[in-house]
């Protein structure tokens, strides 16, 4: 079972840009797939951004070209970079993990994936 934690995040003025980072470690083999969801009180968890273990990205219509989801295959670290941020975007974001293949219709549903990080604030003022 993957272990995951996340850093970075923060807050930041509309228009800015931060970067958060899950340490993927805890598990014999690398996570097939990893996803970086969001949720704000009172709503479900949201599929932000998801990538394969073959580097394959996808992406949710709301963040599609202002973020960008990598894999750091030296250091076991999944990072999220998210530029020209909107108040909208703020939110607690969580690092996922998963060992099975998924299709592209699940890359982006949270009862796709097992393992979850603990979360950390993202926060864009208007």
């Amino acid at each position: 079972q993957a272990q995951l934690v996340e850093s970075g995040g923060g807050s930041v003025q509309a228009g800015g840009s931060l970067r958060v980072s899950c340490v993927d470690s805890g598990s014999p083999t690398r996570s097939r797939n990893m996803a970086w969801f969001r949720q704000t009180p009172g709503r479900e968890r949201e599929g932000v951004a998801a990538i394969s273990n073959h580097g394959t990205t996808y992406y949710a219509d709301s963040v599609q070209g202002r973020f960008t989801i990598s894999y750091d295959n030296a250091k076991n670290i999944l990072h999220l970079q998210m530029n020209s941020l909107k108040a909208d975007d703020t939110a607690m974001y969580f690092c996922a993990a998963n060992h099975w293949d998924l299709l592209a219709t699940q890359r982006l549903d949270a009862r796709s994936y097992r393992d979850w990080g603990q979360g950390i604030q993202v926060t864009v003022s208007s």
